[in-house]
This record gives structure tokens, C-alpha cells and sequence, in this order.
């Protein structure tokens, strides 16, 4: 039996070597490292301002901040995605505006934004779900119309395009994690971007604390003002350095998910009663490929869990993305009161499929194997 974690980061000697040389040096943050992978991230994804902060949660607060949202004020939000994606309008105290989501992609389904825009809608947030790339040119034309902020949750979507832009760059701001099982990792962390400088500068400051003079910036050492709210969300020299490396073998972790999604889909797609999210290949079109997520259909949507746990048995990791929609977990529910029939495509993705790893921690045979269970077990 094969062990086949669903996500494992790959962290070899050149990021300990990195963190090591930072550990031996005077600047543990507020550092060159953290500037030098800042520039690194805007070069890899083709984009102008990248700013490294405490995770994407972190970056997606600062948006809502940076915008001044607050009580009274509204933020359309895709029912399937994680938590952090409408947690993030709260910290606010905005209210988040639920989309369900359109089949077989999980994206937002941009048919039924407009219906949900009130005069108190402020932005969309919108997220590209399993590195999946939303349809941005309709969002912006709905943004554009409406006069709304875009913010693109982009947790799962290194190396996703949409019209050769990666994901990011579409709308005003773009969130991107390096939590350990992602594309990337810094052991936590994560990166905001923006292609407008002006949003650049104002979060640049409001990521650490609303002081008026970076460190490296003060004429005397300990002199400063702060002129404006801000927050300890920075990043690290440490993670910076781990982040380095990482990237410069995103391309080759790219491609080893395009190939083990590839040779797993075709193993599998001859299977009855089951359906593979996906996004179309096109020339307008390209997936990060996070992982592949399988929704079983009638009789086997009712057998998920024993299937799940047959596939752990064998050694194959499982996850589900997500366990409920956002609106329908509880803190949700308590509050604003949705009920479960309200976000039937969601609901159907998160009660009914299983996601199956693709990662560049795993290879052919990998791939073998657990089509190979997956066809015993169903």
C-alpha cells in the first residue's frame, strides 16, 4: 500500500540554506528579503506591485480596509470558498452577499451578480475556485457598470490565466497563500497585488501599522509618525526567504500538476456517475490545477463518506473544497439566517464531491495507483 498525502510542501536544502543565512544575519524583518521576493512574485506573474503580508486573509482584510467599508455596507461574495473569503468583509462589518455558484466550473455564477447589486454594494470579491479562472472580462464589465471594487481571492490560483493576465491582475486587487499545501508555501504568508500604485502605497503602509517611514526609510532610528489605522500584517525575512526559492521551481511545480491532473483525469473520466470539475483548456483558459475534485453523482453521491474512507485506507488522501458554503455554516446561519436550499450548486459540490491530490509531491505512478483504487473502490 502506497502512502499519498493529499498535499505535502517541498521544502529541500536550498530553503534551508536561505533561512539559515537570514538567521545569521542582524534583520529579521522590515528586510532586503522580503523586497527581493516581492520582486520576484510581480516578475513570475507578470505584475507591477506585489506586497508581501501575514497570510491572504490578511491581504483580503486590507482591501475591505483600504476601501473604508463598514456597517450598512455590502460586498458580493461567492457562497463556495473558504471562510477567509467572507470573513474577511466582516472584520469590517460589512455584510457579505452570497452567489451561488455555476456548474461544472464552482465559480461564481456571474449570471446572478447583478440581481444581488444593491446602492450599498461596495465590490466583488471573487475567487477562482480550485485555480479554476473566472470569466474576469464579465466581471470588470459588471464592475465598470456599477462602479464596484474588484477584489480576486486568488489562494489556489498561481499560475491561473484568464486571456494570458494571471489571476491578480484582472481586477484592483489580488490575495494570494502560501499556506503549506498550496502552490507554494512560506510556511504561512501570503501576497497582495495590485496594478494601481496608489492602492500599493496606502497598503504598503497600513500592513504595518500606519507608520509615515519605513525602517529603512528614518533619518534617525526610532523616529516616526503614524498618520493613519493600520495593522501587524508584514511578512517576515524568514518566510521571504523560503518563498524565494519556492518560486523559482513554480514552473516545474506547475507542470507536474498539469501532468499528474491530466493522466488522473483520463484515468478516471470513463467512470459512470461521476463528473470532474474542470476548467475549459482554451486559449483564454488556463487552471492552476490544485487538485482534482471528483462530485459523484446519484446512488455514490449517498456512499461519499464510505468512499472517502476506503480511498484513506488504501493510503490515498482525500479533502473536500468545501465542507459546507460559506452561508451555510453556522456563524453564517446564526446571524443572517440562510436556509439550506438557498445555494444549490454549492451544495451540491460540497456535499457531494471528493477532491483527490495532484501535487508536485507525487508522480506517475502516484497517479497510477490511485486511479487504480478509486476504480476498485466505486
Amino acid at each position: 500500500m502506497k502512502n499519498i498525502p493529499f498535499g505535502y510542501p517541498i521544502i529541500l536544502e536550498e530553503e534551508k540554506k536561505a533561512v539559515l543565512k537570514v538567521l545569521d544575519g542582524p534583520i529579521l524583518t522590515h528586510g532586503p528579503t522580503v523586497k527581493n521576493f516581492e520582486t520576484q512574485f510581480s516578475n513570475f506573474i507578470g505584475g507591477k506591485n506585489s506586497l508581501a503580508v501575514a497570510s491572504c486573509t490578511a491581504g483580503l482584510h486590507l482591501a475591505y480596509f483600504y476601501l473604508g467599508i463598514g456597517p450598512d455596507d455590502e460586498v458580493i461574495v461567492p457562497a463556495q470558498t473558504h471562510t477567509a473569503t467572507a470573513h474577511a468583509v466582516e472584520f469590517c462589518g460589512a455584510r457579505p452577499v452570497f452567489i451561488d455558484s455555476e456548474l461544472p466550473t464552482g465559480n461564481i455564477n456571474i449570471n446572478l451578480i447583478e440581481n444581488a447589486i444593491t446602492d450599498k454594494t461596495k465590490a466583488i470579491s471573487i475567487v477562482h475556485f480550485l485555480g479554476i479562472p473566472v470569466n474576469m472580462d464579465k466581471i470588470n464589465d459588471i464592475a465598470k457598470k456599477y462602479s464596484l471594487f474588484v477584489v480576486e481571492d486568488c489562494a489556489l490560483a498561481i499560475g491561473t490565466y484568464f486571456n494570458n493576465i494571471h489571476a491578480g491582475l484582472h481586477g484592483d486587487v489580488g490575495c494570494f497563500s502560501f499556506y503549506p499545501v498550496k502552490h507554494m508555501t512560506t510556511a504561512e504568508g501570503g501576497m497582495f497585488v495590485t496594478k494601481h500604485d496608489n492602492v500599493a502605497k496606502m497598503i504598503n503602509k497600513q500592513r504595518a501599522f500606519g507608520v509615515d517611514r519605513q525602517v529603512s526609510e528614518r533619518k534617525i532610528p526610532g523616529v516616526y509618525d503614524v498618520n493613519m489605522l493600520g495593522f501587524n500584517y508584514r511578512m517576515s525575512e524568514i518566510q521571504a526567504a523560503i518563498g524565494v526559492e519556492q518560486l523559482k521551481r513554480m514552473d516545474n511545480f506547475l507542470r507536474k500538476r498539469t501532468e499528474n491532473f491530466t493522466l488522473l483525469e483520463n484515468n478516471l473520466k470513463s467512470i459512470s456517475k461521476i463528473e470532474i470539475i474542470k476548467s475549459n483548456n482554451t486559449d483564454m483558459c488556463q487552471s492552476s490545477y490544485y487538485c482534482l475534485s471528483i462530485i459523484l453523482q446519484e446512488d455514490l453521491s449517498e456512499r461519499r463518506v464510505e468512499i472517502i474512507n476506503k480511498l484513506n485506507e488504501h493510503g490515498v488522501g482525500t479533502s473536500i473544497y468545501y465542507p459546507k458554503p460559506v452561508p451555510l455554516m453556522t456563524y453564517y446561519i446564526q446571524k443572517y439566517g440562510f436556509k439550506n436550499d438557498m445555494f444549490p450548486n454549492a451544495s451540491l459540490i460540497s456535499d457531494s464531491s471528493i477532491a483527490l491530490p495532484v501535487g508536485p509531491h507525487l508522480g506517475k505512478e502516484d497517479m497510477e495507483y490511485i486511479s487504480e483504487v478509486f476504480h476498485k473502490i466505486i
